[in-house]
């Protein structure tokens, strides 16, 4: 799966002489929290519900409305954005753009094409392939085990359950308590929760988990 493929877009962009206000009230009114800064077509920067929130005057202040509302229309998201802007390219494998966001703690990244701004993948977006990739909006029996990592193991879980005509929906891997182990959960339709521990039990190390959702 690719960045293209899970984007939002078309993105929504603001200029830079956007004051902060109006901004943020396009941020509310379309569900979003962050927005490139575009100019003459090309990205400058990118600005977040943060950076305009955090440069909004406190709510101790002394000012009145009038001085507030003056100041704030004073204040435009090139004052406020940020120009140091991590991207990736729409063809970024997703899990190679989920990793760049973790490890730079960014909730959302602008996707590009040469110089071109066409999307942006947020952490809503990874949010709604994870559950995709777990199974969650469909109904079925969810096991959690504990397998050897060692080559076959899957093939050999998924073949039990096969011959028995039930269906794996879902099936993912996570680092196991040890370097020698993986866990794994399935998703499995087609069989009652008793008789799919009773098939997978015995090709495991362990059954951590089994429940109907």
């Amino acid at each position: 799966m690719l960045v293209g493929e899970r984007m939002s877009h078309p993105v929504i962009t603001v200029p830079p002489e956007m004051p902060i206000q109006e901004a943020l009230n396009l941020f509310r009114s379309e569900h979003i929290r962050r927005a490139p800064v575009v100019k003459n077509g090309k990205m400058i920067g990118i600005v977040s519900e943060s950076d305009i929130l955090n440069a909004s005057p406190s709510s101790a202040t002394t000012l009145s409305m009038w001085e507030l509302n003056y100041l704030l229309s004073k204040i435009t998201v090139e004052k406020v954005m940020r120009k140091d802007v991590l991207t990736v390219d729409s063809n970024c494998p997703i899990e190679e753009a989920a990793r760049i966001m973790a490890d730079n703690k960014v909730g959302g990244l602008p996707v590009m094409e040469g110089k071109k701004v066409v999307g942006i993948i947020t952490e809503t977006d990874l949010f709604k392939i994870f559950l995709e990739l777990m199974g969650a909006r469909e109904k079925g029996v969810r096991i959690t085990v504990s397998i050897p990592d060692k080559p076959g193991q899957f093939a050999r879980i998924g073949k039990a359950l096969g011959d028995l005509n039930a269906n794996i929906i879902a099936m993912t891997t996570f680092l196991g308590h040890d370097t020698s182990t993986r866990t794994v959960t399935i998703k499995v339709v087609g069989l009652p929760k008793k008789q799919v521990k009773e098939v997978i039990a015995p090709l495991v190390e362990e059954v951590l988990d089994v429940r109907e959702m």
